[in-house]
């Protein structure tokens, strides 16, 4: 009989991973503390933005017209140990305030809740992100609360969704880490994983240390590598080049490659922003400070390009931002999701506001979350309404239907035909042939 399966935390992974695993074929039941967000989930419908994600959980969801009925809902703790063979933790692990460190109270707290209920064998799986060294306390942990004592084991098994392409990576990875401490362990999530498996994914079998620092480090490779490109933006900047020529040329270098190589005002998310953070502050502890001491110039150049667009808008509009009409596309910290968590396209119209500038923004489907986090800024509900009169206009989230926006009728609606890209994604071919002014981080020539 196959396990069933239990996912604590109904957020952005969460959610994803429930319905990916009734996708699967798999009785899920997911747990949250939150009673909004669990009736939003009974109706079939997600609590953050996610490409699929609706049309997945509607096929599922139980009550449902037509579903399987395989994925339920409840925020129990009891309920979820009775029901569940196989256990993900999928809370939510933000920096601390003021500090670089992980904040690890939701995942210790999901322990503590489901432990002491596991009053039989059951597998813990950690896919949350922690620091190294975590997963080792929480087994103690559990074995100590847990009824069931050592028959309760933990594991951990990292995720690696892109937003945007989640769902896709979630049934389809590219690889499935685990970091087991026995053979029932193993063996119970190969069988979870049987599916993508047999399609030929890649299974690595680690120790807990290893499978922790597998998401930790492939976050901070690939922050490295953006700001990478990014630093050879300021170089590009300073020495007349053209840095999109430039990445260009490097990505054709097979031991380069040419993802994560587009400059601009740089990354931002629920991920890695903290989770480099998180990294250094673990390294410290640990007495190997020292390994990851360029990880706070890469978090450095990283904010610097935000500072960057600032003052190219500054100087775009004459050398004061006072009084003058700024249109922000963009307000998620990338296209596809509605994540506004530590976004450059909000910082930077954040910043513009509080030097002066009348600022209007729009995203395709990041509004709500905007309006929250910055509710003193206007909003429009389309990009033309936004760019009604503006003095510039700033490109900031590289959504496909602000690369389809038609710079002829714009021209005529705007009060200056002037346009930052900073995202190296527009054609400044086609808005200058429209009479645009066109300017890009990295790019002065261009």
């Amino acid at each position: 009989m196959p396990p069933k399966i239990t996912v604590i935390g109904l957020g952005y992974l969460g959610a994803t991973h429930a319905a990916a695993m009734a996708e699967l074929g798999f009785e899920v039941l997911g747990l949250d503390v939150l009673p909004e967000k669990i009736d939003r989930l009974k109706r079939g419908e997600t609590p953050i933005y996610e490409p699929g994600l609706d049309e997945l959980l509607r096929r599922h969801v139980a009550g449902l017209p037509g579903s399987t009925g395989r994925l339920s809902f409840t925020d129990s703790p009891a309920e979820v140990a009775a029901f569940g063979d196989v256990h993900f933790v999928c809370v939510n692990t933000p920096q601390k305030p003021g500090e670089y460190a992980c904040d690890m109270s939701y995942v210790d707290a999901a322990v503590d809740a489901l432990a002491p209920h596991l009053s039989r064998p059951a597998l813990v799986v950690g896919k949350s992100t922690v620091p190294v060294g975590s997963a080792a306390r929480l087994a103690s942990r559990l074995a100590e609360l847990a009824p069931a004592g050592e028959a309760a084991e933990l594991a951990w098994n990292p995720e690696f969704l892109r937003e945007g392409f989640a769902v896709e990576d979630t049934l389809r990875p590219d690889r499935i880490v685990v970091g087991v401490t026995s053979e029932r362990a193993e063996t119970l999530l190969r069988e979870v994983y049987a599916t993508p498996l047999a399609a030929g994914t890649p299974f690595i079998v680690a120790d807990l240390p290893t499978a922790e620092l597998v998401k930790t480090a492939a976050n901070a490779f690939l922050s490295t590598k953006i700001s990478f490109i990014n630093a050879m933006a300021e170089i590009c900047e300073a020495a007349d080049g053209d840095v999109v020529t430039l990445a260009e040329a490097l990505g054709h270098d097979d031991r380069i490659g040419r993802k994560f190589l587009r400059a601009g005002i740089g990354f931002g998310g629920g991920c890695l922003p903290k989770d480099i953070r998180a990294f250094m502050a673990r390294a410290g502890e640990l007495g190997a400070a020292e390994a990851l001491s360029f990880l706070r110039e890469i978090d450095s150049i990283n904010m610097r390009r935000r500072a960057a667009m600032v003052e190219l808008t500054r100087e775009t509009l004459g050398g004061s931002l006072l009084g003058k009409r700024v249109a922000v596309l963009g307000a998620a910290f990338k296209p596809d999701s509605d994540d506004v968590r530590d976004s450059p396209a909000l910082n930077i119209a954040g910043q513009l506001h509080l030097q002066g500038a009348e600022i209007t923004v729009y995203d395709p489907k990041g509004m709500e979350n905007a309006r929250q986090i910055f509710p003193t800024l206007r909003y429009a509900g389309s990009a033309a309404e936004a760019m009604r009169d503006a003095h510039a206009v700033l490109h900031l989230t590289e959504w496909r239907e602000f690369r389809e926006l038609d710079p002829a009728a714009l021209g005529e609606i705007v009060a200056e035909r002037q346009i930052l890209d900073g995202r190296n994604a527009l054609d400044p071919a086609l808005w200058r042939k429209s009479g645009w002014t066109y300017r890009a981080l990295g790019r002065p020539t261009a």
